[in-house]
């Protein structure tokens, strides 16, 4: 996207709403109050033609009736005449557009040509758009708010990117109640032309944004987007919520906005490839927002864990082992430190346990000498009301040290209720993430250890050069092919092997008994035969392998018997004859693939093989 295409749609100088409304409640009046409420600084131009004035702004007939320039144009009018009012704005000069109707791709082929007809005719004025089908666009910075959402984010470091408007609504009318605010919010509707990794590869330089929150249902160009996000993931981190992973799912997906969703294999290897932080719910996908946002990067996976409650702590600590995270081995001088600051049968190994009589002070000192001490990365501080908890003094203490050790990162995990609804306000407002259970700080924990890891190893792929004989490979393939078979023979894939330079065991194939003698001699016993036809692939099941055959005496017994079995438990299958191999010393059994995804494209299968292929499934 060009930097001129990014600013008119994220930081435009003026916007024209084609569909803006005098009815209360209608989405072309919303749009134009949120972007007066939201204190956007440029000319703001309703259009419609049968209103003077909205919200005392001067209103016109058209888009075409606007005398000075327009940057950005959101257009909420029914899908049968946004074409029209594009072109207008097309012959306007109008450079970015946010097109709210549905009625597009998502309802079937009538939408779908109608959206192809929207798109020509960006592509014809060059203009870029967000949509259709969406809530629309926010910027804290500019500011500016081109949505009907009902409620106003705060200004943050998060940019959520989301497929799903509906969800946006949902999350921007909670977010100011957990605390969180956004830099950028993106509704992406159909991504008939702009999609996530367009935004994706804007907010990468973003100095507004922190971290990219993400609700995917599907994307378009897989190797785009595993290239953008692994360029951006070493600037700041990505988290997404990928939904149609079920079939119901996948099938949901299409429904809503005419998404491919692609399989989860697929999307789980390009997560990974592209250093991407994969989550499994809405909830998770903000736990990790929240903590990336407002806390440093933890440079190792040592952890100390601060409780006043011993059971909590455990919890937490199985929750460390579960997700690869380690207790830190405390210094003999922190160790000290407790020893004289805690009761005598308070826990100093860690995880610390300050007892349930622990104030706002004694806690306050335990952390200090925990953050001081080098062996530790992040700390955890739980804590549950009883009867003498001070949480709301607690929850000022961490905000106080927490300024004091900017660092390291600490994570809360206040648990109850009523009592500590005041120590939680405290920590959201003052940037500290806060978790109701153990298990959920962990977690995101892992994450941000996960993703530092990342960047450490990170490296750039370059290709491998080899020698290769394509001439050769076509020839085999192409006989199959005309053959209509859709599976090499053994013999052909080891031919196609050897063309691309790998080294396999010496064999041969042989039409008949005479001919297998003659190539285990020249190959030198002991050897193993294997039935050769193209449906048998799992030979063992019926006979088709035998292994260390010493003798021409031998060969000859196990190729009678072999032929015997197989036309006993196959006698439909066509028989081309078998194969004669070297036996090699025991190595490890693989199982290599190539599986072509419609996303991502050609994806490489590699895994234990043989009798474990389907057992262990790795």
């Amino acid at each position: 996207m060009s930097q001129e295409a990014l600013n008119a749609i994220l930081k435009p100088s003026s916007i024209a709403i084609i569909g803006a409304s005098r009815r209360a409640g209608a989405v072309g009046n919303l749009i134009v109050r949120n972007i007066l409420e939201s204190g956007f600084k440029g000319p703001i131009y309703p259009v419609n033609p049968n209103a003077d004035e909205i919200y005392g702004l001067k209103c016109y007939p058209s888009i075409m009736d606007i005398c000075d320039s327009v940057d950005l144009a959101v257009i909420t009018v029914r899908s049968n005449i946004v074409p029209a009012v594009a072109e207008e704005a097309g012959k306007k000069g109008v450079k970015g557009l946010v097109v709210i109707s549905a009625g597009f791709r998502e309802i079937g082929e009538e939408g779908a040509k109608l959206e192809r007809e929207l798109l020509d005719i960006c592509r014809k004025y060059g203009m870029r758009m967000v949509g259709p089908n969406c809530l629309g666009v926010i910027n804290t910075s500019v500011p500016v708010n081109v949505t009907f959402a009902s409620s106003r984010p705060l200004p943050g470091k998060i940019a959520l990117l989301s497929q799903s408007g509906a969800l946006c609504s949902a999350i921007l009318d909670w977010a100011p109640r957990e605390g969180l605010g956004f830099s950028v919010v993106v509704s992406l509707g159909n991504s008939a032309d702009l999609n996530i990794v367009d935004f994706i590869d804007a907010l990468k330089d973003d100095e507004n944004t922190k971290i990219i929150a993400c609700y995917i249902e599907g994307v378009s160009n897989g190797s785009r987007f595993i290239e953008v996000a692994r360029e951006t993931s070493r600037k700041k981190p990505i988290v997404v919520l990928k939904a149609g992973l079920t079939s119901m799912g996948i099938r949901a997906v299409s429904s809503h906005t005419g998404s491919m969703a692609g399989s989860a294999v697929a999307y789980s290897t390009a997560f990974r490839k592209a250093g991407v932080i994969p989550v499994d719910s809405i909830e998770e996908l903000f736990d990790n927002a929240k903590a990336f946002s407002s806390q440093p990067i933890p440079n190792g996976r040592n952890v100390a864990i601060l409780t006043n409650a011993g059971g909590p702590g455990i919890v937490a600590t199985d929750a460390c082992e579960k997700f690869g995270l380690v207790l830190a081995w405390l210094s003999y001088e922190t160790i000290d430190g407790l020893k004289a600051l805690l009761p005598e049968h308070a826990s100093i190994i860690n995880p610390i346990d300050v007892l349930g009589d622990a104030k706002a002070e004694r806690y306050e000192r335990a952390l200090r000498l925990l953050l001081k001490d080098q062996g530790v990365d992040a700390v955890v501080v739980i804590l549950t009301p009883q009867a003498v908890t001070e949480p709301t003094e607690t929850a000022k203490v961490l905000v106080k040290v927490r300024s004091e050790y900017p660092d390291k990162p600490i994570l809360a995990v206040f648990m109850g209720g009523d009592s500590i609804h005041e120590a939680i306000d405290i920590l959201k407002s003052n940037n500290i993430p806060v978790y109701e259970f153990p298990e959920d700080a962990i977690k995101t924990l892992k994450n941000m250890v996960d993703y530092a890891e990342s960047l450490r190893v990170w490296y750039r792929e370059e290709p491998l050069e080899f020698e290769r004989n394509i001439n050769l490979v076509q020839r085999v393939i192409g006989r199959a092919k005309a053959e209509g078979r859709t599976v090499l023979l053994s013999h052909e894939a080891k031919t196609v092997m050897k063309a691309y330079g790998l080294n396999i065991p010496r064999s041969g194939f042989a039409q008949n008994l005479k001919q297998a003698l003659t190539i285990a001699n020249g190959i030198g016993y002991p050897v193993a035969l294997k039935i050769v036809s193209p449906h048998i692939l799992h030979k063992t099941d019926v006979g088709g392998v035998v292994l260390n055959i010493n003798s021409d005496h031998e060969l000859e017994s196990a190729y009678d018997s072999m032929m015997r079995n197989v036309a006993t438990l196959l006698p439909q299958a066509r028989i081309y004859g078998v194969e004669v191999q070297e036996m090699v010393p025991p190595g490890k059994e693989v199982i290599v693939g190539v599986h072509r995804d419609l996303q991502f494209g050609p994806l490489i299968m590699f895994g234990l093989g043989g009798i474990y292929v389907n057992l262990i499934r790795d």
